[in-house]
């Protein structure tokens, strides 16, 4: 039982110090970012690799989501006799919800673990502590740009992963399954309000934030030569997936708080 006890007591210690380290990580990176903002020479060709190079990835996702979403919305509305509803209910899941969560997923598997692999790899091989003893700050100099390029650019993402998977579904609703495109896009005219829009995209912001911290900080403190980069970049894809989806509840739930009762749209 005392065994026990004290293993409970070690995990315990070590997820504050854990909770701990990240606060401090996180608020020393907004800091940083808000009191200089980096270079372009810097921060653009991160934008290129985090933006322009996952713009593919999103436009294949996205349109193959949107077909989904319309084969399987159109069953269900057609047993219930309202083919027209198909529209508003696929571009609603989509702006709401599938788009800014899809591209954060993608961006998480695709650039987060590589920000997690770069960054480890400079900690074992003790670049980052070179950094520091040319006077230079490792957070300012390495996480801040990731951070801006992040935060910039998963909403643009999040707007294509929209724009394309409404596309493929009013395509395949209204061409493959017959559903009359006036009433389609006249119901979607009604139902699909700006807020909702507003609520992926405010979404996104967050999203990119996380991305951009969570695997910063999980390069920062690889340990254990390759290895430990391998499970410092595993590890933060992980971590980063699991805070999309628990946040993504809480933000939805915070939104529609102040959507209701702040705003009172």
């Amino acid at each position: 039982m005392k065994d026990w006890l004290a293993r409970m007591g070690s995990k315990l210690i070590s997820a504050l110090d854990g909770m701990g380290s990240i606060s401090i990580f996180t608020a020393k990176s907004f800091y940083l970012s808000l009191v200089k903002v980096p270079s372009a020479r810097v921060v653009i060709p991160l934008m290129y690799e985090i933006g322009v190079r996952s713009v593919p990835v999103i436009l294949g996702t996205g349109s193959f989501i949107g077909m989904v979403l319309a084969v399987q919305m159109f069953t269900q509305m057609h047993k219930l006799g309202v083919d027209a509803w198909v529209g508003p209910v696929i571009n609603v899941a989509m702006v709401k919800e599938i788009g800014p969560v899809l591209a954060a997923v993608i961006l998480a598997g695709r650039v987060g673990g590589a920000m997690a692999a770069e960054l480890g790899t400079m900690r074992v091989t003790e670049q980052i502590d070179a950094l520091r003893s040319m006077g230079t700050d490792p957070i300012q100099y390495l996480v801040v740009p990731r951070l801006y390029a992040c935060f910039l650019l998963i909403p643009i993402l999040t707007i294509i992963s929209d724009f394309i998977g409404a596309v493929c579904g009013y395509l395949v609703s209204t061409k493959a399954f017959g559903v009359s495109s006036f009433y389609y896009i006249q119901e979607t005219k009604e139902y699909l309000e700006y807020w909702d829009i507003a609520v992926g995209i405010i979404k996104s912001f967050f999203f990119g934030a996380f991305i951009a911290i969570i695997c910063c900080y999980k390069g920062f403190n690889a340990r254990g030569g390759a290895e430990g980069v391998g499970r410092a970049t595993t590890s933060a894809f992980v971590a980063t997936f699991v805070t999309i989806l628990v946040s993504n509840f809480f933000l939805a739930v915070l939104l529609r708080f102040i959507n209701y009762h702040i705003l009172k749209v």
